[in-house]
């Protein structure tokens, strides 16, 4: 492609931007045909303009009257205020090392220069393979112009080569603690997220497209997309990341019938209805996190792991943890073990008259029934035959990218703000889990909702993802303290109960189920908490991340798992002897409850003993935040 072909061309009220195709007739002549960028009416552009102007001139306002909410910690302001601090640090290093720093630099001219070399070698015709290229799956430069046409081909590279030169930078900059580098490197990744040329409307060929065809009606409809967003958002602006009308819980989510048989201050317990002719004789209950709701694990009936299970032929018990309010703020931790999961265990046990029933805990749920476990253990107690954790750690030292928000000042100032409200709203936690993830949770939904000014796909995951739930002050403030920062219940410093715990202690029959690009509990994290408990312990790993290879329904055969029934001292050892297997780890792990479940009985209506208090999913995971 040439320099003319990519130069804009002014001829009276059009403005266009040529772009060759091999396939066009005009070629043969020596000519190009006209695509891409046109701007049929000024005026109405010019109109657009200024009503963009006028309804971003409203949302700022309205974003600004809202500040006075949007402090404290693990909001925007004080995360921008950490990277600041963070990043001089690193670049006090730099420069107190001028020959390392002219070495930094000179990597980096270097790539540029040879981009410059490549681009002017194309202008002049030739075939050039690009200096940089997005890794597979990037998304962001999906559009075929971001190769095709020079322009954006340069500033996609050029970004490209800073963002991996700054990030290699941090990684081997010297001088600086682990934990300094390591938020470094986190806030590195953010700045760099947020600075891709695709987020940028003049940089954005699809945007530009867009605007030129639509005299910059997207934008305005963009601008409106933004003010609905801000009179949504509480503390903190929440963007759109799907259709929020196209789904209602209970109705097209979260719809595995049953009852709910149970219910107290903090959790309401559903007892699913049966759909098989016999079910096992010994009973699962299921502890969820309560930092979100549990239908993630029953979205549509397609995705839903809980009716998957009872079409296995099991009785099923959920706890829907309560949204708490500023009553609830004395909540503590050992309040959700005695008055959540063990209150919930003696219900599903004096509901299906049994000695022992089968658990499961997801994500803090499963460090819940880690903690419970060894308390029972210490007690000499037997309630569980069995246990499964998902994605769940239960030793915090390799926590992940999570710990950049948790050390002493941060914590001191989360349980300062926690303290006037009496909870954490789930909008920052929200926020801190996007920033996790923020070229595929943030930005693009930010390009698709304020640039193109396109609505939101309807998607189930995306709407239980932004159905935040708040987290009771005590109990919160208890869990990033002593699970986070001081991990006490690996080290076997925890107290419970009146108990101390050992997870050394506890023997029963457990299968870990860890997520190879887990954010949130990294495999590595979860590999680790697993080898301190006494028991058998069946390690599960599964393709995709902490919800999707989680929730990946056999039918789909979407990703891989990995088994090894050999021991290994650490994740990397493991992973090298493990056997891949294609689709879901749920026939794999239903195979081994199987083994840990009884005989078979008949079934089992809800409420039979307990009585039933109203329809699954009942109504304490419909009270939004």
């Amino acid at each position: 492609m040439t320099a003319a072909a990519n130069r804009p061309h002014h001829f009276g009220n059009h403005i266009t931007m040529q772009k060759k195709t091999s396939d066009s007739p005009d070629d043969k002549n020596g000519q190009s045909d006209q695509a891409g960028y046109q701007i049929d009416d000024p005026q109405e552009l010019a109109r657009n303009i200024m009503l963009v102007i006028e309804k971003g001139t409203h949302a700022l306002s309205a974003i600004l009257a809202k500040s006075g909410n949007q402090s404290g910690a693990m909001s925007t302001s004080s995360e921008i205020g950490e990277a600041t601090e963070v990043l001089s640090e690193v670049a006090r290093q730099w420069l107190s090392d001028p020959e390392a720093f002219a070495h930094i630099q000179g990597d980096l001219i270097r790539n540029y220069s040879e981009l410059w070399n490549a681009s002017l070698k194309r202008m002049m015709g030739e075939e050039v393979p690009p200096v940089a290229a997005p890794e597979p799956g990037d998304n962001r430069f999906r559009d075929a112009e971001w190769s095709e046409n020079q322009f954006f081909d340069f500033w996609k590279q050029a970004y490209l080569i800073t963002s991996r030169w700054a990030e290699d930078a941090v990684e081997n900059t010297e001088g600086i603690d682990p934990r300094t580098k390591h938020r470094a490197e986190f806030y590195i990744k953010q700045l760099a997220s947020a600075l891709s040329p695709s987020n940028f409307p003049a940089t954005n060929p699809e945007v530009l497209r867009e605007t030129f065809e639509t005299n910059a009606a997207n934008l305005v409809q963009g601008m409106s997309n933004l003010a609905k967003d801000v009179d949504r958002s509480q503390d903190l602006l929440k963007v759109s990341q799907t259709d929020i009308d196209a789904f209602e819980v209970g109705v097209n989510i979260a719809t595995t019938e049953g009852k709910v048989v149970f219910q107290n201050e903090i959790i309401q317990l559903i007892q699913y209805a049966p759909s098989t002719d016999r079910v096992y004789e010994r009973p699962l209950l299921i502890a969820p996190p309560w930092i979100n709701k549990f239908y993630i694990l029953d979205l549509t009936p397609v995705k839903s792991f809980i009716k998957y299970i009872v079409d296995q032929g099991f009785t099923v018990f959920m706890i829907s943890w309560v949204n708490p309010d500023e009553s609830l703020a004395h909540k503590s931790f050992e309040d959700y073990m005695f008055e959540g999961l063990l209150t919930a265990a003696d219900a599903v046990k004096a509901e299906t008259e049994q000695d022992t029933i089968n658990v499961l805990g997801y994500c803090v749920g499963g460090t819940l029934l880690g903690a419970t476990l060894a308390w029972l253990a210490a007690r000499n107690e037997e309630m569980f035959k069995s246990a499964t954790f998902l994605t769940t750690q239960l030793d915090f030292t390799n926590a992940g990218d999570l710990m950049v928000f948790i050390d002493e000042p941060q914590l001191i100032e989360l349980e300062e703000m926690m303290a006037e409200r009496g909870y954490l709203d789930g909008s920052r936690m929200a926020n801190v889990f996007n920033m996790l993830r923020p070229r595929d949770l943030i930005w693009p939904y930010i390009i698709n909702n304020y640039m193109l000014g396109k609505k939101p796909f309807p998607f189930d995951l995306l709407f239980w993802n932004q159905d935040s739930t708040r987290m009771p002050a005590a109990n919160h403030s208890f869990y990033l303290r002593e699970f986070y920062h001081n991990n006490r219940l690996a080290h076997g410093e925890m107290t419970l109960g009146g108990e101390s715990l050992h997870l050394s202690d506890v023997t029963l029959p457990v299968y870990e189920l860890a997520t190879l690009e887990d954010h949130i509990a990294p495999a590595r994290s979860v590999y680790n908490g697993s080898k301190l408990l006494a028991g058998p312990v069946r390690y599960v790993l599964s393709g995709s991340g902490h919800i999707a290879g989680v929730v990946n329904p056999p039918d789909k055969r979407k990703y891989q798992y990995w088994t090894n029934t050999k021991d290994a001292g650490n994740l990397d050892d493991w992973i090298e002897g493990a056997t891949e297997h294609p689709g879901s780890w749920w026939p794999d792990w239903i195979e081994w409850l199987t083994s840990h479940s009884g005989e078979l009985v008949r079934p089992r209506e809800p409420g039979r003993l307990l009585g039933t208090i109203e329809d699954a999913p009942g109504s304490y995971v419909k009270v939004k935040s």
